[in-house]
């Protein structure tokens, strides 16, 4: 049978990958045999070449290009190195900018709208806005991706990095503006208009 063939192979290519292939319930086919797989110990490379025998090599890794459910395209944009987009003193000076700017503006927001437990707090860099019974935003900066992290009872949590263009925080995701997420949400629930901008 292919597939008992197939997992005598994978045998000789050592545990860990074929738990990995196991697991993951690969098909086995006779173009899957042909390519080279690569199981690697601490000094050496070894090859099983489509004979099945294995042999000690040095060449380049190469893995197996079957497709991957991690890989696809559909399940969000692809990573980016936030460290390579924005330097770190130039990150802190425009989250500090964007989270002071939003924490006056919310005080002054909070002493027009009739709110019970209206609240606004800045501490350890993380701006709260406590609505009461309405929910809780939390705003704070993640400096390893360069972003802003804000939790909001409407929308969930949201991660914003800064876009040059717009020179302002976006989702990646929906490209809504941190900014402009939290004026609409907040005139939903308070019922009065709010400018942050």
């Amino acid at each position: 049978m292919a597939s008992s063939c197939c997992s005598r192979k994978l045998l000789l290519l050592g545990k860990p990958l074929y738990r990995v292939l196991k697991r993951n319930s690969l098909p086995c086919s006779s173009s899957m045999l042909q390519r080279s797989f690569i199981s690697t110990s601490t000094h050496n490379k070894y090859v099983l070449e489509p004979s099945g025998t294995i042999s000690k090599s040095e060449v380049s890794r190469r893995y197996c290009s079957g497709s991957s459910p991690l890989h696809d395209a559909s399940e969000g944009p692809a990573p980016i190195d936030y460290r390579s987009l924005l330097q770190e003193d130039e990150y802190h000076r425009l989250a500090n900018a964007t989270i002071h700017d939003l924490l006056d503006k919310l005080e002054e927001y909070g002493d027009s709208v009739d709110i019970d437990g209206f609240d606004v707090d800045y501490g350890n860099e993380v701006l709260t806005l406590k609505l009461g019974s309405l929910g809780t935003y939390v705003i704070n900066k993640q400096t390893p991706n360069r972003q802003i992290w804000m939790s909001s009872p409407v929308s969930g949590p949201s991660r914003f990095d800064w876009d040059q263009n717009s020179q302002g925080w976006v989702y990646r995701r929906t490209k809504a503006n941190l900014v402009k997420v939290l004026e609409e949400e907040l005139e939903k629930l308070c019922g009065s208009a709010i400018n942050l901008s």
